[in-house]
């Protein structure tokens, strides 16, 4: 090892985000970690590193003071800049591979564990793509950066710290709660206790603890058709027998359930991917059913912010008198999916065992990003997005179904009172597959409908267009662009 880390080994990478110097820290602390440098090893001079990467040299000498406040570099005199003993995750040995005689049979041991089949995908680079209709994404420009920033510094602050730092033993963080049971549900027309609400890692994550406790293989579920891939994926790594239900404009129809019915999955107040909305007539008599036949009832209300063209009708969960309904919300979709924060309110016996079994999941979510959350609720921060995020879902829609109206493309599928996302039906019998495949090399994102779909039509001509995060000037070009490429599928198909 030369005692020095020579200048070729510091690069600058464009496609990284961030400040220059957060980039510039981050090249070296790489290029430490990655030539395994032991303590003492030099630097380049600040001059000499700010020439071959082509910046001031105020930066470089800003950046190193920073690296030796962090403990990874250090001065000394007449030597210049040098790696500490201190370094963070050093590398100093490369680990030599372990000898394999034969290689394990992985497939025997993971024989009682099926694949995931019905998987919602989206390319890790969508941000890149002119025309990313796909649902569930945030605009970072409706969110204010500012603001959580400070809820940050808050909960980062001496007055919370020694609090959050330690360990809650299962609990969740008071304050989130109480902003949950005071604020949040009241919305909804809910009303629960501290002890009827557990914080989980965002909605997918209540999911699967409610289906953990309540799914058995002698108990059979009832969802959605076309429906959120999760709710089938989640049953059935439970093993439970599951009945899927066509989902007409009023959603899922109670008059349909199967005999002997145990756990019913809904989305009532927006179907995933249709929109669909459930009747108040229908709420009512999905109630009446679950205790008439005794089955349990989980509400996904995904995103119930989201209505801008009209009041949401009530959560299930609020004429719930007999305790069947859990209820499932988030905040990930609201603020940004990134956040994971969700919950679920039901009664105090099964949140304690839903407790229990978090516990020896993940214990309980981050005390700091429940805290930091909490704040950003509590502060009026919230409010003030979600008006921010109606007004531009609003615009936005108005202009995807403009668009819409002007190609052969139909709307399939509506939220009345808002959302995000639009479910459509091409025409000609064509594979929105396909299409989606075709789409991308004009750089366009659709979600293509049959993973919503146990058993998808062939060929499946629908799929969803999201609005979150497409800019606004983008919608009817992009639009255009999808029914020209729809159209000429479409000519193929019938040649074909």
């Amino acid at each position: 090892m030369s005692d020095r880390i020579p200048v070729e080994m510091f690069f600058l990478r464009d496609s990284e985000a961030g400040t220059l110097q957060g980039r510039l820290a981050a090249a070296i602390v790489q290029a430490i970690l990655e030539t395994r440098a032991r303590p003492g090893t030099r630097l380049p001079s600040s001059r000499g590193l700010a020439e071959s990467l082509g910046i001031s040299r105020m930066t470089v000498t800003l950046v190193y003071q920073e690296l030796i406040s962090q403990g990874y570099l250090e001065t000394r005199a007449r030597s210049g800049i040098m790696v500490a003993a201190t370094v963070p995750h050093r590398r100093l040995r490369v680990q030599e591979p372990l000898p394999r005689e034969t290689a394990l049979d992985w497939d025997s041991w993971l024989s009682d564990h099926q694949p995931r089949q019905r998987v919602i995908r989206k390319p890790a680079n969508w941000r890149d793509f002119r025309y990313p209709f796909i649902y569930g994404q945030s605009d970072p420009g409706l969110f204010d950066h500012n603001a959580w920033r400070d809820c940050a510094r808050r909960a980062w602050g001496t007055r919370d710290f020694g609090e959050l730092a330690s360990d809650f033993y299962g609990a969740d963080d008071p304050m989130l709660i109480d902003y949950i049971c005071s604020h949040s549900l009241p919305r909804r027309g809910i009303h629960a206790r501290p002890d009827e609400v557990l914080v989980t890692l965002g909605a997918q994550n209540a999911l699967f603890i409610t289906v953990e406790l309540l799914a058995r293989g002698d108990r059979l579920a009832v969802t959605e058709d076309p429906g959120y891939p999760d709710f089938a994926e989640t049953l059935r790594r439970a093993h439970s027998p599951t009945t899927f239900l066509d989902v007409d404009e009023g959603g899922l129809d109670p008059q349909m359930l199967p005999q002997g019915t145990r756990l019913v999955i809904v989305t009532p107040s927006h179907n995933i991917p249709t929109g669909a909305t459930m009747p108040l007539a229908r709420r009512r008599e999905l109630l009446a059913r679950a205790a008439a036949h005794d089955f349990l009832i989980v509400e996904d209300d995904y995103d119930f912010e989201m209505s801008y063209l009209a009041p949401p009708a009530p959560a299930l969960k609020s004429l719930d008198r007999a305790g069947r309904v859990i209820y499932i919300g988030s905040f990930s979709k609201s603020l940004f999916p990134g956040l994971r924060i969700g919950y679920m309110v039901a009664p105090a016996p099964l949140i304690a065992r839903a407790r229990a079994l978090r516990a020896i999941m993940l214990r309980h979510p981050p005390n700091h990003l429940q805290r930091i959350t909490a704040y950003f609720l509590a502060l009026g921060h919230y409010d003030a997005h979600i008006v921010r995020l109606r007004g531009a879902l609003k615009r936005r829609r108005a202009l995807m179904e403009q668009a819409l109206g002007e190609t052969p493309l139909r709307i399939a599928g509506v939220a009345r009172s808002g959302g995000s996302s639009l479910w459509i039906e091409a025409p000609g019998g064509i594979d929105s597959s396909l299409l989606a495949e075709r789409l991308q090399q004009d750089s366009v994102l659709i979600e293509p409908g049959e993973v919503f779909f146990e058993t998808p039509p062939a060929p499946c001509p629908f799929f969803r267009l999201g609005y979150s995060s497409i800019r606004e000037a983008d919608i009817q070009p992009g639009i255009a662009l999808i029914a020209r490429r729809a159209m000429e599928l479409a000519r193929q198909t019938r040649a074909a």
